[in-house]
């Protein structure tokens, strides 16, 4: 962002003439005005009142003021670079998995959810030409987001996410099924629908291998990460119906076997991530492999900025005589 002038000169006048002008005329004395000392000889010299520092607070204001009128005469405006993207990417979404044991704390120091919100969120913005979009799976599935550029609304809602808000069980065949309905419908050369879980499919009416073969017939690229370390893990988080704190030790542990058929059917890739390391590195190979062409230009945006300067300078202005003629009676 920078900081352009439709005259010059005026700035440069209200940088450098004025202050210059008004330091000059602040040590000019007037060769015909005599220093005349007050109070009796010899006794306590006279000492001026709170009303000369006012003055100057005033006088400094005034100057202030004027400055700021000359900045707005030049013409002030904020020259802003954005940028536009020329072409459209790829339609990705999310199956994300948010049943309670999402809540283990295995991640390096963070849970599984936590760190595949920022997983996610980092791997967006590497993307700005792709449209993400987001599926939650509990006992069920919802779509929150559909395919979109919009970054903010993508962070707003994984924000707002919750572990366990759809139930305690693992939809993931109504996951797919979702992500896959919602796909088929884009119209964007290249789809792709992304499962982050950490267990089997315990819920929902749909079969995941049924929904991973939808994927594969419609031509849209399958991944599954499947996160998550086995053993006792710590797990921790408030459970959202009822605000209790749930803590303790998980088993964790899931059928990777099953998991494999289902990124089979899908005709997609299967990537174990059970430390955060391999899970950054799972989203790395995901970016690496779905490469889209970026197209970009950038556009020159200029923002006059004359009125805020302009409204500051007769706030200033007529602040300052209100004060003379209130405060001071108008004398000085």
């Amino acid at each position: 962002m920078n900081l352009a002038f439709d005259n010059p000169f005026l700035a440069v006048s209200a940088f450098i003439i004025i202050p210059f002008a008004a330091f000059i005329f602040s040590r000019m004395r007037n060769p015909f005005v005599a220093s005349i000392p007050l109070g009796a000889p010899g006794g306590v010299p006279f000492k001026t009142s709170q009303v000369g520092g006012i003055v100057k607070l005033l006088r400094f204001l005034e100057a202030a003021g004027i400055f700021l009128l000359f900045f707005a005469a030049a013409g002030p405006s904020l020259k802003t670079a954005e940028t536009v993207w020329l072409n459209r990417g790829a339609d990705i979404i999310f199956i994300f998995d948010v049943s309670p044991s999402m809540a283990a704390i295995d991640m390096d120091g963070k849970n599984r959810f936590i760190a595949g919100r920022s997983m996610l969120i980092d791997f967006s913005q590497r993307r700005p030409t792709d449209s993400i979009g987001l599926v939650a799976v509990g006992d069920d599935a919802a779509l929150l987001l559909p395919p979109t550029a919009d970054r903010q609304t993508l962070e707003l809602r994984l924000e707002q996410l919750r572990i366990g808000e759809l139930g305690d069980g693992t939809a993931l065949g109504m996951g797919i099924a979702v992500a896959a309905y919602h796909l088929d419908k884009s119209n964007a050369k290249r789809k792709v629908a992304v499962l982050i879980t950490d267990g089997e499919s315990n819920a929902g009416a749909i079969h995941p291998e049924t929904a991973a073969d939808l994927l594969r017939e419609m031509g849209i690229s399958f991944w599954v990460i499947a996160i998550g370390s086995t053993g006792e893990v710590p797990i921790d988080y408030i459970d959202p119906y009822t605000n209790i704190r749930r803590t303790g030790l998980f088993d964790s542990r899931y059928d990777l076997e099953s998991i494999r058929r289902l990124t089979a059917a899908g005709g997609g890739t299967l990537i174990t991530a059970p430390n955060a390391d391999a899970f950054a590195a799972a989203f790395s190979q995901l970016d690496d492999t779905e490469i889209t062409i970026q197209r970009s230009r950038v556009i020159n945006r200029m923002v006059s900025c004359s009125f805020q300067f302009l409204l500051a300078a007769v706030l200033l202005l007529v602040g300052v005589k209100l004060t003379r003629r209130i405060l001071l009676g108008a004398v000085i």
